[in-house]
């Protein structure tokens, strides 16, 4: 079993990179909770009580394909699927308006991407709406030339199909495309890419397979970004208050 820990920088090379392509639930912004507090709300309003352990079963899915889930497990009547779905998202927005933060790190690894000339994309399975949404709420739409949802695309993550088509848009090869993940459905999606992944997993994820293994694991993207971008957090705040 491989843990989270924080491989030394020999161990990946930046050389031949042209393009950082980011997953955002987790890695940006810590918005996992705020799904399991929506996706509970929501439908218990159906009931259906949802538990820790249910919670990880739909972890990896789409929020369409949850509620499609939830309805199979148990149908309810006088709601939609859609209708589910629709809830859950409003209750999220409501949850980032109120307590949405980037992750540390973030910003200063955007900024050091860019400064490398590299194109940058985000890849999410979240709805596309909802990933404008948190980029504008963490003043980081800018930041992306390219926004893929898995809205825009045949299969969701675990499927490559997200991270084929950011690749495809930025104009870059997948061989050339750094990608960032905090789960095993993400590492899988873009390893089948094709391209290199570095994992900074999310509370509790761990990899234990070769099917979900990164190439490289970090404790943050703050600690990527030193050994790689070689620009302390110290260092980058004392420049910009310069």
């Amino acid at each position: 079993m491989i843990r989270t820990q924080f491989l030394p920088p020999n161990r990946l090379s930046l050389e031949h990179f042209n393009a950082a392509i980011f997953d955002m639930d987790g890695l940006l912004i810590d918005s996992e909770p705020f799904w399991k507090v929506a996706e509970r709300e929501s439908f218990a309003e159906v009931g259906i009580h949802i538990t820790e352990e249910m919670s990880k079963v739909t972890a990896p899915m789409t929020t369409a394909e949850v509620a499609a889930h939830w309805y199979a497990f148990r149908p309810w009547e006088g709601r939609s699927t859609r209708d589910l779905e629709h809830s859950v998202m409003s209750r999220v927005r409501e949850l980032i308006n109120e307590h949405g933060n980037a992750l540390p790190g973030v910003r200063d690894t955007l900024d050091a991407a860019r400064a490398r000339n590299w194109r940058i994309a985000l890849a999410s399975n979240s709805p596309l709406s909802l990933c404008e949404h948190v980029l504008v709420v963490l003043d980081l739409l800018d930041a992306f030339d390219v926004i893929v949802s898995a809205e825009q695309v045949a299969r969701g993550k675990p499927s490559p199909d997200i991270y084929l088509e950011a690749a495809h848009r930025l104009g870059v090869s997948p061989m050339r495309c750094l990608a960032f993940e905090d789960s095993i459905s993400g590492v899988r999606a873009a390893r089948d890419a094709g391209m290199t992944v570095v994992a900074v997993p999310s509370t509790g994820q761990t990899f234990e397979s070769d099917t979900q293994l990164p190439h490289a694991i970090y404790p943050s993207l703050s600690a990527f970004r030193e050994v790689h971008f070689n620009t302390p957090d110290s260092a980058r705040g004392a420049q910009r208050n310069r």
